[in-house]
């Protein structure tokens, strides 16, 4: 999948523009001027100065978008050295029924593809004041001149002295959205043309598009140099590990599910969300972790958090200290079902999703009360038993594994062996938290740990 970051207005998907944030001060004049249009009638003039990359073509032609009963038009170049043609796309524009009660006709920096600049304002301006007296007298029409050049927007409102009630501001600047917001646009831009995939999956961290923007003019041009590291980050990581790291985390009621898959991607396999980590960590952990590793971390090992039904490990895991204990078919069955059990065999099909609910029964109760009577204090039993349920049904599993690179060692509570994968061995990590433990602070931790560890196993953070 190559990634798109649109940068530019006309390159915005159609489904996406209307998510487009109103420009309070553009969207506050254009409702006075629709409102001195009808009580006193007459066209209005506006010259709308911004640097390039600010949003004038976004504020601009999203203003129906917040405007009710307003509709845009953005003119032809022939429109605007063609009074006929002008008149024609105004009436197009207008209809035969519902006419809007205020039609605002864009100019988009024009001036860029003319030769003589300076005949430019003064033939159309002109132009603009014979038609409030005539042709035009009696239909409500704003007409916006977006420009880059501050002398071209002086020319043009000079040019209405002859007329200037037609003026509705002499200099007015569109300085686009707030700096501070240009992090989050630009992520919700990404998400939004990238099938919900956020950067972070591409290496790019919020810190990266913050650095970026305290450097950068505008929006765009903060668009653009997140655009030029998205390439360069393309290449960095295209081989992947040959382990996969599933956190599983046992829950017992609704809460704890909702809670445990608020960091994930559910329907995608209970990848982990970044952005849902990334929400949680409070402002000393953003400022002091090594956040970058992290992710690579979670990309590289494809690390998933996974919840499993506490109802679904009680028949399986009772009388932990006896290691003949065989749990019956039924209920290996049932783990069969597990969700856990189809991401480490590779046989999730989204298709087919169905989302962990709390179940209301009597083994439900007493599943609760098993996992939450003690039944975590041993964890490594835990790990013990399931992967030998996991042997019970054919797949190769060990418990408590130690697993070497050059850099580091990691030991697994369950791996799970796939040699016929990319991902030859699945790293189980079991996250056996007490009900009352199982808190977003908590989740929190029990990643930023898994992350770190498997950072520093592949070389990405030194060990300290």
């Amino acid at each position: 999948m190559i990634p798109r970051l649109p940068s530019r207005y006309e390159d915005l998907d159609p489904a996406f523009r209307g998510r487009l944030r109103p420009n309070r001060p553009l969207l506050e004049l254009v409702q006075r001027a629709k409102a001195a249009m009808a009580i006193s009638g007459g066209i209005r003039f506006l010259p709308i100065f911004g640097r390039s990359g600010s949003g004038k073509s976004s504020a601009a032609r999203e203003l129906a978008t917040h405007l009710p009963e307003t509709k845009v038009l953005e003119l032809s170049r022939s429109a605007i050295v063609s009074e006929a043609t002008l008149l024609q796309e105004i009436r197009d524009a207008r209809g035969r029924r519902n006419r809007p009660e205020l039609l605002i006709a864009v100019i988009d920096q024009y001036e860029e593809n003319v030769a003589e600049k300076s005949a430019v304002p003064t033939q159309f301006v002109e132009r603009l004041s014979l038609l409030d007296r005539g042709d035009l007298k009696d239909v409500p029409v704003l007409f916006l001149w977006l420009t880059t050049s501050r002398d071209f927007q002086a020319a043009l409102a000079a040019a209405t002295s002859r007329n200037e009630r037609i003026l509705l501001q002499r200099d007015f600047e569109l300085a686009g959205p707030l700096p501070e917001e240009w992090a989050e646009i630009v992520e919700e831009t990404f998400a939004f043309h990238n099938q919900e995939q956020p950067l972070a999956d591409f290496e790019v961290l919020r810190e990266n598009i913050e650095q970026i923007a305290d450097h950068a003019a505008t929006l765009g041009a903060t668009i653009e140099g997140v655009g030029d590291l998205l390439a360069q980050q393309m290449s960095r990581m295209q081989d992947l590990s040959q382990y996969q790291v599933v956190m599983l985390w046992p829950v017992t009621d609704g809460l704890r599910i909702t809670r445990v898959a608020g960091f994930t991607n559910a329907r995608d396999g209970y990848k982990l969300d970044w952005n849902a980590f990334y929400r949680e960590l409070n402002e000393d952990d953003r400022r002091t972790l090594p956040l970058t590793e992290l992710n690579r971390a979670r990309l590289y090992f494809d690390v998933r958090l996974v919840p499993i039904a506490a109802a679904d490990l009680y028949h399986l895991c009772r009388d932990l200290d006896n290691p003949d204990f065989e749990p019956s078919p039924s209920y290996l069955g049932r783990f069969q079902k597990s969700h856990f059990f189809s991401i480490v065999t590779e046989n999730w099909d989204p298709s087919t999703y169905g989302p962990l609910r709390e179940r209301e029964s009597e083994r439900a109760k007493q599943a609760r009360a098993w996992y939450d009577g003690g039944v975590t204090n041993q964890p490594t039993q835990l790990g013990k038993r399931i992967a030998k349920c996991l042997r019970m049904l054919d797949i190769q599993a060990e418990h408590e594994r130690t697993i070497k690179s050059p850099y580091a060692t990691v030991r697994a509570d369950v791996a799970v062996d796939r040699p016929d994968s990319q991902q030859s061995t699945c790293i189980v990590e079991l996250k056996a938290f007490s009900s009352e433990g199982t808190r977003p602070s908590s989740i929190k931790d029990a990643i930023r740990t898994t992350l770190k560890r498997h950072a520093q196993f592949a070389g990405f953070l030194a060990r300290q």
